[in-house]
């Protein structure tokens, strides 16, 4: 029978370095005439001579004559990636059999890593294990020329035995002990062999977010279940293994050279990273993960701060042990460069030079620090000096906080017939038009403002008590917390039958424009904060305006002006004129009170903090607790404190209303001599006294439920300052003082004086 088998090459595969050979047929497969005689009889002497030439060809992952592969496929990837078992033919002496049997374990061990070389070599498996598959390669490399120069030995050396062979290779059987380990630890990992301790579990979507990021990346998504160690995992891996190898120098100094050369990739990573805000990371192995389908197109719409938050992100699972100390460190440094990088503050195309480039290095722990202080201060300047981060603020302080707002008066003023409307029949282009008009009025703050054309008008269709409810019932603010993050759902909600009818003035926001990358800062949830603190100023000026307009109305009109005949609706007119100014008084120190005793010390504070200011990180946080401090302080993030408010700003514009339109009819109808001489009214002469005393009844009785729900309510919010004073913000007692204080009528402090 003749037996010719043939080579062939092979197909490229995905590893590049792969081998392209066809693997030689099994010694299984020989012929009869080709099998080697049986190992019976012959000399002992020989039998070792044929054993050393079989051993050569198994060191090097081939079958010898009399040593074969046991129960063992090399095409089938498992096998390979497990290592080939061996079976002795019968007949070789014993102590020639035990010291093959060790040695066999060096053919199993280089088969098992050499096809660990192979597979850790494909695109998917990434840089580092591309990096380390090379490593190992180099000393496989190494191994194959001690198996040449020791077939040299066995053929010019009469002395050559197979213990000499034994002896020759214990270091390298050390070697591969330990590449192999390394080699299954990682193949369990990736699950491409059975882990001892793998358990069937059915969570097989625990990487749900890495699927639709591969989607939102445009990416084919990595099926549930097919994990791959890599990247930062891997260099954990190697770390821990020289952590554990200290008391044995030979293994210590191997995983040391794995990890240097691993490492380099990774490290070439972070370089860029750091010095230059890019990520250059095809594989998903580094450190921080870069989400591409966060935009910086969306900061306009980003209520959450997505960008700033979630755009680059810590792969907290995959963090080498040499990095988990520096950590935050890198992500900011990183992050604040890829900023300064987009305003074209870095140079890209310079090559980064005298830096690390591996762990071991003594100057890397100083490379990291240096790096975030350069890009932390680049970052700065550029917030603070270049775009004028102070300026801008100051210029929101103009347009939220009404801080020097003449224009705002004046733009009220135009806009009082729009703003009178309601909000759903409000023009908010003519409103844009009248308050461009305003900013550019000639000696007002506004006009010399260079940042006036980012400001604009907005309808919200929500009320603001009722904005301010969804977010304490979503964030449970009154439960402790002070955060009004992702509450952007709460004001797009579909607004209410009352909220559809309510007045522009009530539905008039502000908003603002700011460009990158100040709106890292001044970010789309900092602006909600800004458009709350506006729309609750707005309102108790607009209140203040109608009580003003009401007492303003009423000294300008003969019956309310004109001494009646009746004592009785004079004593009434006083009562209803005292009430209007408590009512004007408890407005006036509440704005005063928010104004003077709440932004404005906030504020001097974030300023003093602007110029002290040492990272990006604690700059953004200043803001938004100033933010957050002062809608706390304004008592807009408890909800009982909201209640209470919203029953008396009601009661007061309810009141302002009723005496500036009703009342004057019903007086005259009381006693026609208050009837202006000047507008005859066709009404009817006076009626019997009876029909009198009902009418001034009925007035006084209107009179007292608004004194006695403006009492009761105002003794409630005194009770619930005093609490909230002593057990969240002290400076509520400020305002609870004022309040006792600013009440002049002597039932007023009566009723005061409990609380």
């Amino acid at each position: 029978m003749i037996w010719e088998p043939t080579v062939t090459l092979l197909p490229a595969a995905s590893a590049p370095l792969g081998y392209r050979i066809s693997l030689p047929p099994l010694a299984g497969s020989l012929p009869p005439s080709q099998q080697p005689p049986p190992l019976d009889g012959i000399p002992i002497e020989h039998q070792e001579a044929l054993i050393l030439e079989d051993l050569l060809f198994v060191l090097m992952g081939c079958e010898g004559m009399y040593i074969r592969f046991d129960n063992y496929n090399p095409t089938v990837e498992t096998d390979r990636l497990q290592g080939p078992n061996y079976t002795i033919a019968s007949g070789l002496d014993p102590s020639l059999r035990d010291l093959t049997t060790t040695l066999l374990k060096m053919g199993t061990h280089y088969n098992a890593v050499e096809a660990f070389v192979e597979v850790h070599g494909k695109e998917e498996f990434g840089a580092v294990n591309h990096a380390l598959s090379s490593a190992i390669r180099n000393l496989l490399k190494d191994y194959l020329m001690l198996i040449a120069q020791l077939e040299h030995q066995f053929l010019t050396s009469p002395s050559f035995t197979l213990h000499v062979l034994h002896l020759h290779t214990l270091p390298t059987q050390h070697l591969l002990v330990h590449l192999y380990s390394l080699a299954h630890e990682l193949l369990k990992k990736n699950a491409m062999l059975q882990s001892d301790e793998e358990e069937d579990s059915g969570d097989d979507f625990d990487d749900v977010d890495n699927v639709i990021e591969s989607l939102r990346e445009g990416g084919a998504p990595a099926l549930p279940g097919s994990k791959i160690c890599k990247g930062g995992a891997v260099l954990g891996l190697l770390s821990q293994r020289q952590s554990a190898m200290a008391g044995d120098p030979a293994a210590r100094t191997l995983f040391t050279m794995l990890l240097t050369e691993a490492s380099k990739p990774y490290m070439k990573m972070l370089n860029e990273w750091v010095h230059k805000g890019m990520i250059r990371d095809p594989h998903g192995e580094f450190l921080i993960k870069e989400a591409k389908g966060i935009k910086r197109d969306k900061l306009q719409t980003d209520y959450t701060d997505e960008y700033w938050d979630k755009r680059y992100t810590i792969r907290n699972d995959e963090i080498p042990r040499q990095l988990e100390t520096v950590k935050e460190k890198i992500l900011l440094a990183g992050k604040y460069l890829n900023v300064v990088r987009e305003c074209g503050g870095v140079d890209v195309s310079q090559e980064i030079a005298d830096v690390p480039q591996t762990f071991e290095d003594k100057n890397f722990f100083d490379n990291i620090n240096s790096a975030y202080a350069h890009a932390n201060e680049s970052l700065l300047s550029l917030l603070l000096t270049t775009h004028a981060l102070p300026a801008r603020l100051r210029s929101l302080k103009h347009y939220f906080f009404l801080d020097r707002a003449d224009f705002f008066a004046y733009f009220l003023e135009l806009s009082s017939t729009e703003l009178g409307k309601q909000a759903k029949k409000v023009n908010v282009g003519k409103l844009q038009s009248l308050l461009d008009l305003a900013l550019r009025q000639p000696g007002s703050i506004a006009a010399s403002d260079p940042f006036k054309e980012d400001v604009t008008v907005e309808m919200n269709e929500t009320s603001l008590t009722r904005w301010l409810m969804r977010v304490v019932s979503v964030t449970g603010v009154e439960e402790g917390a002070t955060s009004l993050d992702d509450n952007k759902q709460a004001s797009t909600s579909a607004p209410s039958e009352d909220d559809k009818n309510y007045l522009g003035y009530n539905a008039l926001q502000l908003d603002y424009a700011v460009p990158f990358p100040l709106s890292l800062v001044i970010s789309r949830k900092t602006i909600l904060r800004y458009q709350l603190l506006f729309r609750y100023l707005l309102s108790l000026r607009h209140l203040e305006m109608q009580l003003s307009q009401s007492w303003h109305d009423n000294t300008k009109m003969f019956t309310w002006k004109h001494k009646s005949q009746y004592p009785e609706v004079e004593m009434w007119k006083r009562r209803a004129w005292t009430m209007r100014a408590r009512m004007l008084v408890f407005v006036q120190q509440l704005l005063y009170f928010c104004a003077n005793e709440v932004v404005e010390p906030n504020w001097n504070g974030l300023m003093k903090r602007l110029g002290e200011v040492k990272t990006v990180d604690q700059l953004m946080q200043d803001h938004v607790d100033f933010l957050d401090t002062c809608l706390k302080e304004c008592m807009l993030t408890n909800a009982k404190l909201l209640k209470i408010h919203a029953k008396l700003t009601t009661t007061c514009s309810m009141w302002a209303s009723y005496t500036r339109h009703s009342l004057t009819t019903r007086l005259t109808s009381i006693d026609t001599t208050l009837l202006d001489p000047r507008h005859p009214s066709s009404s009817s002469s006076n009626t019997a006294s009876g029909t009198h005393a009902d009418k001034i009844t009925k007035l006084y009785e209107n009179l007292e439920r608004y004194e006695d729900n403006f009492n009761r309510h105002l003794k409630i919010l005194l009770d619930a300052l005093n609490f909230y004073a002593a057990t969240e913000t002290v400076v509520l007692l400020s305002l609870c003082a004022r309040l006792q204080m600013a009440m002049g009528e002597e039932k007023g402090r009566e009723l005061i004086a409990g609380a």
